[in-house]
């Protein structure tokens, strides 16, 4: 174990599944609950491009939402709210009680709140100037 080394890679190859995988099963040997379930959401046109997503997972009786993007052309659409409505109802079908998700202060934090997200978390200055918010909500 000795010949150890840091090797910097931008983009990660298999690596990066390998690190995630037993991350997972040292949560699942810690906590006993095995059921995870991607939840990966797209807004795609007629050319099969994609418009928009939402990516997350459902673990541990929440559903995490990590990125939620619709494309500034279909913006104001309500697709984001369709997007979220389609990964909250997966959810709760899959047994979750709660959703929690982030947003910068330059990003859709009203747009949560209308969603009935609140606030429990804030960071100042990331990026500088702005704060980084963590929000929650029963389903």
């Amino acid at each position: 174990m000795a010949d150890l080394r840091v090797v910097f890679q931008q983009v990660p190859g298999s690596e990066a599944q390998t690190v995630r995988e037993h991350l997972d099963f040292y949560n699942v040997g810690a906590t006993g609950l095995s059921t995870y379930y991607p939840v990966n959401y797209f807004l795609k046109n007629v050319r099969d491009e994609v418009m928009g997503g939402l990516l997350g997972s459902v673990w541990g009786g929440w559903l995490h939402v990590t990125i939620l993007w619709v494309d500034e052309s279909v913006r104001g659409q309500r697709w984001a709210t369709k997007l979220m409505d389609q990964a909250e109802a997966y959810a709760v079908e899959r047994g979750c009680h709660s959703a929690t998700l982030d947003t910068h202060s330059f990003q859709a934090r009203p747009f949560y709140e209308r969603r009935g997200y609140e606030v429990f978390g804030a960071l100042d200055d990331y990026p500088k100037g702005h704060q980084k918010f963590f929000l929650r909500k029963k389903l």
